[in-house]
């Protein structure tokens, strides 16, 4: 993209309006709407622009069933220019996962599964001879600037008569290769009490809104203590709405509480991209719209938030002399229906729309 490409008339999410120049797959210059001048004028007039969203949590290896996808279909065909594959992989297939990221438009990084085999079985944890702490660490040297940290999926069915042991092991090999570690909460055991106490600063909580009784809310609404303590230790929050694990109610005592996301991800795989209750990245921040944060909150926790996480905060800027990296996107009104992982629906009387993503130089076109 050697030709000046101008973005004009676009809107930041702070109301602000620019052009914004492009060449060269960067950008060469930030103006007043209506004053820059290109050999390509692009009316944006109607469109919001972002740094490009960032999704924490995707399932990206389209081998794995359930939970797998193409790399595009969820990236940079929903707007969404960073993706991070929330341990699709453990350390006997990473290799091929790496192999498809660098043929795809999307960037793609990914969390381990701290199981050698990764989600080639949905139970990984079950058996402790599959956390191969050698493999793992080997991983992580091989891959060390495509891998960002370790995933655990902690909860009944996936770690069965294992226990919190899983978690044990995990945080010994987050000492050892200084990662931190992504985990997936759900049904007990473990109580989530057990799973909190070994949660560290950087470390994640994805699915920290989900419905089921092993949550992080007690029957009031108030958070858990040991939520409130591990918040103070530096976890973060990442919301990873997936099929079973976003709930309004708990959404809404979490706000009411003022817990807020951290970031705002999908756990977006095949089945849920198609048939729902996900459908996408935009479809989960408008249930955040509608749930009374502020659009600039929204695209926060998918842009600034979440590249300082990655410690990538170009990836959360738009500034002149960056890579082009970039969502545009229109807040449209009109009723739409919002489903929660509980068949919990709600009527929303706006939504977000991608429009289009610039990444790696080349625009995608949603």
């Amino acid at each position: 993209m050697g030709d000046k490409v101008v973005l004009r008339n676009v809107k930041t999410v702070n109301g602000h309006a620019v052009d914004i120049v492009i060449a060269f797959g960067k950008i060469v210059e930030i103006t007043r709407a209506g004053e820059a001048s290109g050999s390509e004028i692009r009316d944006c007039t109607g469109l919001y622009v972002s740094s490009g969203w960032i999704d924490m949590h995707v399932h990206a290896f389209p081998e794995f069933e359930p939970y797998g996808d193409e790399i595009d279909e969820i990236g940079v065909k929903q707007g969404v220019t960073t993706i991070l594959d929330a341990g699709s992989c453990g350390a006997d297939r990473i290799g091929e996962l790496r192999g498809n990221a660098e043929r795809a438009r999307t960037r793609l990084l990914a969390f381990l599964n701290i199981s050698h085999i990764g989600l080639e079985r949905v139970d990984e944890l079950s058996r402790l001879e599959w956390i191969d702490v050698e493999k793992a660490l080997q991983a992580c040297r091989d891959h060390k600037d495509f891998i960002v940290g370790l995933k655990a999926r902690i909860s009944r069915s996936v770690v069965q008569r294992s226990g919190i042991e899983p978690l044990r092991l995990a945080r010994v090999l987050s000492y050892e290769t200084h990662l931190p570690i992504m985990v997936h909460i759900g049904s007990a055991p473990p109580m989530i009490e057990e799973v909190l106490e070994l949660m560290e600063n950087k470390d994640i909580i994805t699915h920290y809104l989900n419905g089921k009784p092993n949550n992080l809310f007690d029957s009031q609404g108030d958070p858990l203590p040991e939520l409130l303590a591990a918040l103070n230790r530096g976890v973060h929050l990442d919301v990873g709405h997936g099929t079973a694990s976003f709930s309004f109610k708990v959404a809404e005592y979490a706000r009411k509480a003022g817990i807020r996301p951290d970031t705002i991800s999908t756990d977006i795989y095949r089945a849920n991209r198609l048939k729902g209750p996900v459908y996408s990245l935009a479809n989960v921040l408008t249930k955040f719209l509608y749930l009374g944060y502020s659009l600039e909150e929204v695209i926060y926790a998918v842009t600034e938030k979440a590249a300082n996480w990655l410690n990538r905060p170009e990836l959360g800027r738009i500034q002149a002399g960056d890579e082009a990296n970039l969502t545009l996107f229109e807040l449209k009104s009109g009723k739409i229906t919002l489903t929660d992982s509980e068949g919990e629906e709600r009527i929303a009387d706006q939504y977000i729309e991608p429009r289009g993503a610039f990444v790696n130089g080349t625009f995608t076109e949603c």
